[in-house]
């Protein structure tokens, strides 16, 4: 469960957040607001990743890592191995490679958790997939919603993600959008939804009950991974059902 911790010791701690793309990694302490890019890619293998970042931030002190992942997370571990970089991510030693405490999460719920403001949200990340997650009152979901069958044998990613956009043109896509941002909304009953994702700057309208996030969200979800849980050593978790 999101909760502002009380713990001072929790709150103090140097968070790094990386956030794993299939073009670039973004990287950033938590609350400031230096981005540093380095290139992803289809060869990124996680032992990559590590020194990739370990390299672009020689000399930056931290005390903990937040990973947002490009595919499921179940229990703070990839679980698949994702589709735009290289393998080897689901049996990897994050905590051992970097030498701090690592807490993973997917990268459509790390941004959620920086975009959350009560009640029942619904997290839409239009990127080169459809990102997809739901806090409600706190209680962080992770769901993979993006490849459930929307049109003609086709999921709802292949509309709205960046493929389609590309088959369909801007316009079309855009419709897509909205089409989908609506089905979604009612049959997860809540109460707004934010659109976030890179491909959001690409709409020239918002949709009924969304407001657009910010990819910067995400760093900011990094550091709450760490900050605003019920105490220091734990995530926020999947609500049980």
């Amino acid at each position: 469960m999101i909760r502002r911790s009380r713990r001072t010791s929790a709150a103090s701690r140097k968070v790094l957040v990386v956030d794993i793309g299939g073009t670039n990694l973004k990287i950033a302490l938590a609350g400031s607001r230096r981005v540093v890019k380095v290139p992803s890619g289809k060869d990124l293998t996680p032992q990559a990743m590590v020194s990739r970042v370990k390299s672009a931030t020689l000399g930056w002190h931290y005390d903990v890592v937040s990973i947002g992942y490009p595919g499921p997370v179940k229990d703070g571990k990839p679980v698949k191995e994702p589709v735009n970089i290289g393998p080897g991510w689901t049996r990897f030693d994050f905590t051992k490679a970097f030498g701090k405490p690592v807490r993973i999460v997917n990268d459509a719920a790390m941004q959620a958790i920086g975009s959350y403001r009560g009640k029942r949200m619904l997290f839409l990340g239009l990127g080169t997939g459809l990102g997809t997650t739901i806090i409600d009152y706190g209680h962080l979901e992770p769901l993979e919603l993006g490849h459930l069958p929307y049109l003609n044998g086709q999921s709802f990613e292949d509309h709205v993600g960046t493929r389609g956009m590309k088959r369909l043109g801007r316009k079309r896509w855009e419709a897509h959008v909205h089409a989908v941002v609506e089905i979604l909304r009612n049959a997860m009953l809540c109460d707004y939804v934010v659109l976030g994702g890179g491909n959001v700057k690409q709409l020239t309208s918002m949709p009924a009950h969304c407001r657009c996030g910010n990819n910067a969200l995400a760093f900011r979800g990094g550091g709450l991974l760490w900050t605003n849980t019920t105490d220091a050593g734990t995530t926020p978790k999947a609500k049980r059902r």
